[in-house]
């Protein structure tokens, strides 16, 4: 080599030192004596033939040629970090972001996701839970799933999913003490419902050719999964969409008074934002192979 390396320890402990102007800062961040410090600049001195620093009793000052040599090796330094962390960073595990909203997370995503980890070990997911719908000029993901198409943002592409459709449940104690065989008798009950979904009984009860009661009690709640907590308790009666109630069906926790009345909401879509990794396309596949 035309022009040998220097003592690389001894530039590392040199930067340090130079930086702080004190040996004993420098050997603080290193984790290493006072006298390892003063031995490694010692070496780098002997090794360059100039002196580096000017010795005092509290403080160590950086000589003319301390100066330019600290400026070049900090620059080479730098650079040298900044390879390593992206060399480090191509090498992590590759990771697939899911913007979803939140009870849909939590009531349909999250359950299944363990079955796409045990397929597919060597990536990890990422769920992002945002009520609006993303934008890839603003939003980092990689996939976006929302029931219908409105607010989307014009970059992305609306693919299909599956069909969903609203349902009646109950607590079973609750149907026992208050028995409900048709529309008329939701009078007697109190209804349970999500704001941003406070329409659905209405829309419910019109599609099947009633009208609400204005006298109905109503209570509200900020999320999905805080009216089927609600409604496990027996504090009234909800409107679910069938993607949501997970295991409250098959597991008696709830049932479907009036199995009859389903009315169809708009499908889920998901879409691919342009700048998706590569793996996200493992996650579609799982995707379609799921049951709503």
């Amino acid at each position: 080599m035309k022009n040998p390396l220097p003592p690389l320890n001894a530039v590392r402990a040199f930067a340090v030192a130079a930086r702080h102007q004190s040996f004993s800062l420098a050997a603080e961040e290193l984790h290493v004596s006072h006298s390892a410090v003063s031995r490694h600049v010692k070496l780098l001195e002997e090794h360059l033939g100039v002196l580096l620093f000017e010795r005092r009793v509290r403080q160590s000052l950086l000589t003319p040629a301390g100066q330019r040599f600290f400026q070049q090796v900090s620059a080479g330094l730098a650079q040298i970090a900044d390879a390593a962390a992206e060399l480090k960073q191509q090498a992590a595990r590759p990771t697939i972001k899911i913007n979803v909203r939140p009870s849909f997370a939590l009531l349909w995503l999250t359950p299944r996701l363990a079955d796409f980890t045990a397929q597919h070990p060597h990536v990890e997911t990422q769920v992002v839970t945002q009520t609006q719908s993303p934008d890839p000029a603003r939003d980092d993901f990689d996939i976006v799933i929302r029931r219908g198409r409105d607010d989307w943002a014009p970059s992305l592409e609306a693919h299909a999913l599956f069909e969903d459709e609203l349902v009646l449940v109950a607590a079973p104690a609750l149907i026992e003490r208050l028995p409900l065989a048709d529309l008329a008798g939701l009078s007697a009950h109190t209804l349970l419902t999500v704001r941003a979904r406070r329409e659905d009984w209405h829309h419910w009860a019109r599609h099947f050719g009633q009208s609400q009661s204005t006298t109905q009690v109503v209570r509200q709640f900020d999320y999905m999964h805080r009216v089927l907590e609600a409604t496990v308790d027996g504090e009234g009666l909800a409107l679910c969409p069938t993607t949501l109630l997970g295991t409250h069906l098959s597991s008696g926790r709830l049932v479907c008074p009036l199995p009859d009345l389903r009315m169809p909401l708009p499908r889920y879509y998901f879409g691919i934002a342009p700048q998706a990794s590569a793996y996200t396309k493992l996650f579609i596949e799982w995707l379609h192979k799921q049951r709503p």
